[in-house]
């Protein structure tokens, strides 16, 4: 799926776009993220761990951009990718009421409206299809993330233990959220 553009006003009276990559923003898009997994602890992967190539990010946009049960969201601030977010729909009958979200911004980018207007997009998305429950997961210790989340409406419903482990051997908890719409 491709989103259309949309002209975003920031916290500090900047402009952003919000809108789905394309094929030539693959590498700025894998900097992006690469970026933003070296500045928390609480993204999934390490900067070393997103050892695909440009042309690799380039498949996965042009696959995003040509499913029907996917949505990816890209935020450009002067030209740059700043941050990216995605949704994805389950299709199976059981399922099918479901949508998993995800979302990475660059800590120069944080509290600056970003997250809130990728999740409006993301929700209005879930909402057009029919979807039912949105779904998510979060590290401990990112609350940050959680009172975005449960701003919108977003609550735990479960915890994983032990389930992210960090380099120093700490582990995490993940918490599994869901928002009813």
């Amino acid at each position: 799926m491709k989103a259309a553009e949309k002209l975003i006003t920031l916290k500090n009276g900047s402009t952003a776009i919000l809108k789905s990559p394309c094929e030539e923003d693959a590498e700025e898009l894998l900097h992006c993220i690469r970026t933003a997994c070296g500045e928390t602890e609480f993204l999934v992967r390490y900067p070393e761990e997103w050892d695909i190539g440009v042309e690799k990010e380039a498949e996965w946009i042009r696959r995003m951009l040509a499913a029907p049960d996917a949505l990816a969201i890209s935020c450009y601030l002067d030209g740059r990718v700043v941050g990216n977010c995605d949704i994805t729909f389950r299709s199976g009958i059981k399922t099918r009421h479901r949508a998993v979200v995800s979302i990475a911004i660059l800590r120069e980018c944080w509290s600056l409206g970003i997250g809130s207007a990728m999740f409006r997009e993301l929700i209005a998305a879930a909402k057009e299809r029919g979807t039912e429950i949105l779904e998510l997961e979060f590290a401990e210790g990112n609350e940050r993330a959680q009172r975005l989340y449960e701003k919108f409406g977003f609550r735990i419903v479960s915890e994983k233990p032990n389930a992210l482990r960090l380099k120093n051997g700490r582990t995490l908890k993940e918490f599994y959220m869901q928002k009813y719409l």
